[in-house]
């Protein structure tokens, strides 16, 4: 085949994944490419409605993924990379591109859509070879592709449908469904490439590879366009000859001799490099000057690499953008708003209406909550503006939102962690300069009475069981994304490792049937759990009183950490780590949830705003965390935005 001989000439270049696709991973490991993992931190936001075919979309997303990556790393890892490959998958139906679902409602709109019809696989690739000078500039070459593979789905009932969503296996895929694993039941007939409905296709990233570096010995009667990037965005075609095929080449650049392609100095700087990149990713890609690809304004580039856009209009008198103003009010008033959700909580205003079906008048209301009219009718007012409530002549009732989320009583209530935020994070922070200023937490300074050991801080039965209960409500709206994020069929026994009330343990007993499970928290904890936990008949949620600091941790085959490390000082992180790690066997499991950063630490913003917290450890990214939990020998095997509050990393012990 002809990946051998082109395997030879690349021993000793550094190739470079820029996705964090296990599936890419896996087809291109199989096939003895050795490579790093880069994933790529380019935001998928391309407005679909601009591409005239959907291959062209793909194929756009993968030049912005391999390029950032291409030019992120002489600065962020101070290395060059010899090739970086980008890779895009979608699928289309009745003209719609479908990419991963972001909750299983969409899933089941993504798979509804699949029913009974044949559909088209799209995979873009792209490749980019980057050239090291002595004068440390760099020259890219950019080379793309597509493949398109046509499958089609048999008639889907609805509980075959919710069935493969409950999984959870959908929703890290594009169109929702997996055709290497149980998504194959759904398959008729495969038309094309196999691997390029995984997520990768080999077939044709080998001839182009092969094109490449053998251009010169190859034989064959069909061209391809080659383009050349100037630095002022001009560009010249020639022709290249190439394997015949029925796949589709775009743009091969010529070699860095033989063109004057895009440089850029290494030793800029890392303003520039964080500057220009924003605009890079977003336009140096469409300078190929492809007649089929969307219109877009032509970039000017300069002998650094920097991009500047033409004609871009500024607000007339300078007046500024309404959509700039708007965002700032809503940072301006978002304490206000947090405030009227704590007060309206902590008041009962979402129990009292939802006992009176119908609605009240805002008198009725100030009456059962023992408050002023005037103060009531604000409150409520402020309340509907939000989208808690909702009046008609003057009559208020919740809103769904609120009868799901925000009733004591509600399956997956949120009122004792509102309650919390209200009671214990308000208060901290609003110390929050002096937090920054010291860059520890005001905890102590915020709650007088309380001191930094957990198990004196909620020193009365009364004060632990509100911290409980907020814990519980955060466990019962997350557990169950966490427990059906993963295949755990190949485990028998887990521990929870802080596991408080066992709501978490409780998900993961019903979503794996053949799995027990056993909470290991403080012996506190353990003690006031029969307030939460209910009786359970087979015995599969089992409690162990103990310090998983100090004491020896329950034997199992999975360890599960949620919402634990982020709170954990480098030396516990150690001492936790190092525990886990003794106790297990190879094999065995490691599940982890916490809120993962994105690679560029520029959002959930979530995660962000709970960092300024200050508390003795810190926020992370997925790889971050990876690379921590490789430290302690543990390899991640999966990785899962769970679209929820957490996310979610199955990692196994070597």
């Amino acid at each position: 085949m002809v990946l051998n001989p082109v395997i030879s000439k690349l021993s000793g270049k550094l190739v470079v994944l820029a996705s964090a696709s296990p599936r890419r991973l896996e087809i291109l490991n199989n096939a003895g490419l050795r490579f790093q993992v880069v994933p790529s931190w380019f935001k998928e936001t391309l407005d679909k409605g601009l591409f005239k075919a959907p291959h062209e979309y793909a194929v756009e997303t993968a030049r912005q993924k391999a390029l950032e990556v291409a030019r992120r790393m002489p600065f962020k890892h101070l290395k060059t990379p010899d090739i970086v490959i980008g890779a895009d998958t979608i699928v289309t139906v009745d003209g719609m591109i479908l990419e991963k679902p972001v909750d299983k409602d969409d899933a089941y709109r993504m798979l509804s859509r699949l029913s009974g019809k044949e559909h088209s696989v799209f995979t873009g690739v792209a490749i980019v070879l980057c050239h090291e000078k002595e004068n440390e500039e760099v020259d890219y070459q950019l080379i793309d592709f597509y493949e398109e593979t046509k499958v089609k789905f048999a008639d889907l009932s609805e509980n075959m449908l919710w069935e493969y969503i409950n999984s959870g296996e959908p929703m890290d895929k594009a169109g929702g469904y997996g055709i290497q694993a149980l998504g194959g039941m759904f398959v008729e007939y495969v038309h094309g490439d196999f691997l390029n409905v995984v997520g990768f296709p080999l077939n044709h990233f080998c001839k182009q590879l092969d094109l490449i570096y053998n251009s010169s010995t190859s034989s064959s009667d069909q061209e391809s366009s080659t383009v050349w990037l100037s630095h002022n965005g001009n560009h010249a075609t020639s022709n290249l000859t190439q394997p015949s095929s029925a796949n589709h080449t775009h743009h091969i650049q010529s070699s860095p001799s033989a063109s004057p392609v895009h440089k850029v100095k290494r030793k800029s700087s890392e303003t520039e490099l964080n500057e220009s990149s924003k605009t890079l990713v977003n336009s140096l890609s469409k300078h190929t000057g492809d007649k089929d690809s969307p219109n877009t304004t032509l970039p000017l580039m300069t002998s650094r690499g920097q991009v500047k856009e033409l004609n871009v209009m500024e607000p007339e008198d300078g007046e500024p953008k309404k959509e700039d103003l708007q965002r700032i009010c809503d940072l301006l008033d978002g304490f206000r708003a947090s405030k009227a959700l704590f007060t309206a909580s902590k008041m009962c205003v979402f129990d009292v209406l939802h006992s009176r079906p119908g609605g009240l008048e805002a008198a009725q209301v100030a009456q059962e909550i023992k408050a002023s009219l005037k103060g009531t009718e604000c409150l409520l007012e402020a309340c509907v503006s939000l989208g808690l409530l909702r009046s008609k002549e003057r009559m208020y009732e919740n809103t769904d939102m609120s009868t799901r989320f925000l009733l004591s009583d509600a399956p997956f209530s949120l009122r004792s962690q509102i309650l919390h935020y209200n009671d214990t994070v308000w208060p901290i922070f609003s110390h929050l300069e002096s937090g920054v200023l010291e860059g520890v937490s005001q905890r102590d300074k915020a709650l007088s009475q309380t001191s930094k050991d957990q198990d004196t801080l909620h020193s009365s039965q009364d004060s632990k069981l509100r911290f409980m209960n907020a814990m519980h409500n955060i466990a019962k709206v997350t557990g169950k994304a966490i427990a059906t994020a993963f295949d755990l069929s190949s485990f028998r026994t887990a521990c929870d490792l802080g596991g408080c009330t066992g709501a978490m343990a409780d998900e993961f007993t019903k979503a794996h049937p053949g799995l027990s499970v056993t909470v290991f928290d403080l012996p506190t904890v353990v003690q006031l759990r029969e307030h939460f936990q209910p009786l359970h008949t087979d015995n599969r949620v089992s409690f162990v009183a103990g310090d998983f600091f100090k004491d020896d941790l329950p034997k199992a085959d999975l360890y599960i950490l949620a919402r634990i490390l982020h709170d954990c000082s480098d030396e516990k992180l150690d001492i936790l780590l190092s525990k886990i790690a003794d106790a297990c066997t190879p094999g065995c499991g490691l599940l982890l949830s916490e809120i993962f950063l994105d690679e560029d630490r520029k959002g959930p913003s979530r995660g962000l705003l709970q960092a300024l917290g200050m508390s003795e450890g810190k926020q992370r990214s997925a790889t971050e965390y990876s690379l921590l939990l490789k430290s302690h020998g543990f390899i991640t095997a999966h990785v899962r935005h769970t679209g929820n509050l957490l996310d979610a990393m199955l990692c196994i012990k070597a």
